[in-house]
């Protein structure tokens, strides 16, 4: 074991095989310790798939999105943390309707930063991912997500912050996982002319809002994971309900995903220590004194 650990810190059951997975199952592989904290149950979650849209599923969302998380968990090799919140929904309609009572983006800020500040003071992470200020995309648990990893990373290094939580840690950096990049979608639409085919995701992208801007720009580090893409499509496929083994997630084949675009980006958030930009690693400047 390297001594080096990550936690990647996520809102519902499957974003971790959606955001940074084959960055995790990277550095699983590699021999470091990766925990993946997920904050809520996801119960709120539709049936995306067709294929589980059966009897039987619906009425025990809680237990089965738990059995898919562990499947895959195991898939990429990494550690996994219920924080216990429950899953706030999406709300939709103009205007949106108020929250569910006691779901997690209306709960008090401190109640979840105190629960995983204790996870920080245990498993003492030396890297922290999560989302940035937009939660990657406006789902308030999304949002409430970095809310919470952030007070978390500040917090688990007070002493003075709930001692019995534990001992002080400091997280050593923080960062942002940015999957929706338009570079890179835009780098396959080209691989696909280039061999006189079809775009698969000509729809999608031409339903890019071009005042979105690409979030390339903020894009401190790519970690080359590209030997892991089939970890991470085994995880999501192992969120059966969430995900359509059809859908858009697999519409380009892995040799032109592994060919065009092997890497996955973060924008390095916070750090207590010096490293230098770009990065190709999530634990560049952590020196061999600073790991205990």
């Amino acid at each position: 074991m390297s001594g080096l650990r990550l936690m990647a810190v996520h809102a519902h059951p499957d974003d971790e095989s959606s955001k940074g997975a084959a960055t995790t199952a990277r550095y699983a592989a590699e021999g470091h310790d990766v925990l993946v904290v997920t904050l809520t149950g996801g119960e709120r979650g539709d049936i995306l798939n067709p294929a589980m849209d059966v009897p039987g599923i619906r009425d025990r969302m809680p237990e089965v999105r738990r059995e898919e998380m562990a499947a895959a968990a195991r898939h990429l090799g990494v550690q996994h943390r219920w924080l216990g919140f429950i899953d706030s929904g999406l709300p939709e309609g103009d205007p949106k309707p108020p929250l569910p009572e006691g779901c997690f983006a209306v709960v008090p800020l401190d109640e979840p930063t105190r629960k995983l500040v204790e996870v920080i003071r245990e498993f003492r992470p030396h890297v922290m991912t999560t989302y940035d200020e937009n939660g990657g995309y406006p789902h308030p648990d999304h949002i409430r997500c970095h809310e919470v990893s952030m007070a978390a990373y500040e917090a688990a290094a007070d002493p003075n912050y709930h001692p019995e939580l534990g001992e002080p840690w400091e997280v050593r950096k923080v960062y942002y996982s940015h999957g929706f990049i338009r570079k890179r979608i835009e780098l396959f639409r080209d691989e696909y002319e280039r061999r006189g085919e079809p775009f698969p995701m000509e729809e999608w992208l031409s339903r890019w809002r071009t005042e979105q801007g690409d979030l390339m720009a903020r894009v401190t580090t790519q970690i080359t994971c590209g030997d892991y893409f089939p970890n991470r499509d085994d995880a999501l496929r192992a969120h059966a309900t969430q995900i359509d083994p059809n859908g858009s997630f697999f519409a380009v084949p892995l040799d032109i995903q592994q060919k065009v675009w092997p890497t996955e980006e973060f924008e390095l958030a916070k750090t207590r220590v010096t490293t230098k930009i770009p990065e190709s690693d999530l634990f560049a400047g952590i020196e061999d004194g600073q790991v205990r």
